[in-house]
């Protein structure tokens, strides 16, 4: 095994490792490599991309429709910026077939990541979700890819029904993990559920699914505390804090235009400082 190959093997060990609720995995999600150095320094234990902030930073809307090629260079930004373990947000997989999830999960891996996330919704925005036994066959396909390279990548398995609102309400709970059992089988290493605030609900989800919980969290969400207590392994702010990054330059933006002032940019990190970061 070649040193590089060690290197990333650690690392895929240490974000395993971080998946536990006490004290919960907390990702602060990123979309460039300044912003990896940022929550480096702020002192992350592991670094994650937002799928919606990469497309969004690279002229697309999210939703698969960002090419392959240029998201998996932006996680080979993020992942050469920082000496942490990376989870790279690939959406559902970047193509129609189990293969092209597999293709997708060797470039993430040659891009030096050691995680993913991979959503069984096709397309972003309203839609039904894919049959859970065909997402089952793109995650089993992205843990062979990964178990080939000999890298144990943590495949992070996300569950749209709470925030596609699929279905009956009162069956979602059931839906949500049959679901989740079905992609575990498949060799998921994770659960992904956003869109899922209360704790008695992440509590439930927690205690029926057999791998770490994964929730969203945002202004109105519990505490992070809170939800490790209930059972969440990981905590992700996902494309928040992407979109609380644009409504700054929206702000400073009608305010020069309207006002003429600058207010909006008054809370800015010192240019020095970000040049160091990134020096």
């Amino acid at each position: 095994m070649t040193a590089p190959h060690e290197a990333q093997r650690a690392k895929a060990l240490r974000l395993r490792a971080l998946h536990t609720p006490d004290p919960a995995l907390v990702l602060a999600n990123v979309w460039d490599a300044a912003g990896a150095r940022i929550v480096a320094a702020a002192g992350a234990s592991a670094v994650a991309t937002t799928s919606a902030g990469a497309a969004w930073a690279l002229g697309a809307p999210d939703g698969d429709a960002l090419p392959r090629e240029r998201a998996l260079g932006l996680v080979a930004r993020v992942a050469a910026s920082v000496d942490l373990p990376v989870t790279a947000d690939i959406e559902s997989g970047f193509g129609a077939a189990p293969e092209d999830v597999a293709e997708t999960v060797r470039g993430v891996l040659a891009a030096g990541a050691v995680g993913v996330n991979i959503e069984d919704a096709a397309t972003a925005g309203p839609g039904p979700l894919r049959p859970a036994a065909e997402q089952a066959e793109r995650l089993r396909a992205a843990r062979e890819a990964a178990d080939a390279a000999g890298i144990p990548l943590f495949l992070n398995a996300r569950v749209d029904t709470y925030i596609r609102e699929a279905g009956d309400p009162a069956d979602r709970l059931r839906a949500t993990l049959e679901r989740a059992a079905a992609y575990v089988a498949a060799g998921a290493d994770g659960i992904f559920v956003p869109a899922v605030r209360d704790l008695p609900t992440v509590s439930a989800l927690a205690a029926g699914i057999t791998v770490p919980l994964n929730v969203l969290a945002g202004p109105g969400s519990p505490p992070v505390a809170e939800l490790a207590a209930a059972g969440a392994s990981r905590v992700s702010l996902g494309s928040s804090v992407a979109a609380a990054a644009y409504a700054v330059v929206r702000r400073a933006a009608e305010e020069a235009f309207s006002q003429g002032t600058y207010t909006s940019v008054s809370d800015a990190l010192p240019y020095a400082e970000l040049n160091a970061l990134l020096s």
